[in-house]
């Protein structure tokens, strides 16, 4: 294991206060904070905290390992400074799904790649959650609540859907001003999701949940919302994708005073003991175009 990193998770639990706090700030999962500490005890050969249920207390060995620790911990950063330098390069091999792809990643490559001409990116279309091991991949975008486990997940932004439908099914079916209204309707529904569920938040901040069905279902966002326009039903999407529909009129927005459950957008990634330089960067692009 990194003894760089566990010092590094060793510093920020003393100064955070917590292994959950300091798994929150460097992006890693608690159990992968414990065995970094863990490991930065055998090294030190003694038990650097005290744990207990209410509270972690350093120990005289542990307040000697952090004067240490700290300046391993500034050396490693002298160092990465001098590396950030370098031009970086190699392969990105990237997966996520359709929607994902054109929406999310589409929009930053120009930029990306003209600014690291020496990177190149493979994208793997895959709507289902892929083996990052087995499949060669460097990182997942996953919009999802549950992000897929033995993974390190980086927020990116969230992904916000609207609810909608075509003047034309409206004029025959009628429109719904409630969300229990909604299981009387043919729902077209994200296969992607477990369940047949859909959530909205009222004024009130209380979460509104409603059981639908519908005769088409699919794991590509698109192929909802063209259904949608067509007049099959009413559909729950990314905002994005719905966007040219509902300025063009081809879609309406229903229940507007309802705010669709959000999904967090994750960079789902291994830790590992050297990420490529190239992956570190993308995150922050796609993070900064979401925020």
């Amino acid at each position: 294991m990194d003894r760089v990193m566990a010092a590094t998770v060793f510093n920020h639990i003393c100064d955070l206060g917590s292994l959950s706090a300091a798994a929150r700030a460097l992006g890693l999962s608690r159990p992968m904070v414990s065995r970094y500490l863990d490991e930065m005890e055998k090294w030190a050969g003694a038990r650097l905290i005290h744990r207990s249920s209410r509270r972690l207390t350093i120990t005289p060995a542990g307040e000697e390992a952090l004067v240490k620790t700290r300046s391993l911990a500034q050396l490693s950063l002298d160092i990465g400074a001098a590396s950030a330098t370098e031009v970086p390069s190699g392969t990105l091999r990237v997966a996520c799904a359709h929607f994902t792809a054109m929406h999310i990643l589409a929009p930053v490559l120009p930029a990306f790649l003209a600014r690291y001409p020496e990177l190149r990116i493979e994208v793997e279309i895959n709507n289902q959650p892929v083996s990052l091991v087995g499949e060669r991949i460097d990182v997942a975008i996953r919009i999802t609540d549950n992000p897929e486990p033995g993974s390190i997940a980086r927020r990116l932004g969230d992904c916000e859907s609207v609810l909608c439908a075509s003047a034309d099914y409206l004029r025959l079916h009628g429109t719904p001003h409630t969300v229990a209204e909604l299981a009387q309707h043919n729902c077209l529904y994200y296969s992607g999701f477990a369940g047949k569920s859909w959530h909205f938040q009222n004024e009130n901040a209380e979460v509104v949940s409603v059981a639908i069905k519908g005769n088409l279902s699919a794991g590509i966002s698109s192929l909802l919302c063209e259904s949608a326009q067509a007049g099959m039903g009413i559909a729950l999407v990314p905002e994005q994708e719905a966007r040219e529909g509902l300025a063009q009129g081809q879609l309406v927005r229903l229940l507007p005073q309802l705010q669709p459950r959000r999904l967090p957008i994750y960079g789902l990634y291994l830790s590992r003991e050297h990420q490529p330089a190239g992956l570190r960067l993308l995150l922050d692009a796609l993070n900064q175009t979401q925020n």
